[in-house]
């Protein structure tokens, strides 16, 4: 095969490696969503949430950058997963413009009881690979994604 011919190659390829990454990530998130709604939570108050639960209190300036979503709109979500008594806001002592988002008893509480279901689920969802298939996927997706952040 010429260099031309490769090059064609390559990039059909990369066209429908696109194509393909993107419908099975489509058809992961849409799964995924639909288990977090019957939690009672939307996908962006269910990520936030998990952070602060796993992670530990956060700044809340800094939440955005960790769950994927623009800074504006975290101020929204805190609020609602304040007013439903999942989080709550406490003070830096040492930075007055630090604010942090804390999982209070009732969160902590909520994701004791839906954090092992929402974790079998996504098992569930990725039941399609074996372990092995997982492992290699995981590397070739990070190789893929580093190489696209360095372009």
């Amino acid at each position: 095969m010429d260099n031309q011919n490769k090059d064609v190659l390559e990039e059909e390829l990369s066209l429908k490696l696109f194509v393909v990454l993107t419908r099975a990530l489509e058809s992961i998130k849409k799964r995924v969503e639909e288990d977090i709604k019957c939690l009672g939570l939307n996908p962006t108050e269910f990520a936030v949430l998990e952070l602060i639960y796993s992670k530990g209190e956060q700044p809340i300036q800094k939440i955005g950058e960790k769950v994927l979503l623009a800074s504006s709109s975290i101020t929204y979500v805190v609020d609602k997963l304040e007013k439903k008594d999942l989080l709550r806001r406490k003070p830096c002592p040492k930075d007055r413009r630090i604010t942090f988002a804390v999982i209070t008893t009732a969160g902590t509480e909520l994701m004791n009881e839906v954090f092992p279901k929402h974790k079998q689920a996504i098992k569930e969802i990725c039941s399609g690979l074996d372990v092995d298939e997982k492992k290699v996927m995981i590397e070739q997706l990070k190789k893929l994604g580093y190489h696209a952040q360095g372009l």
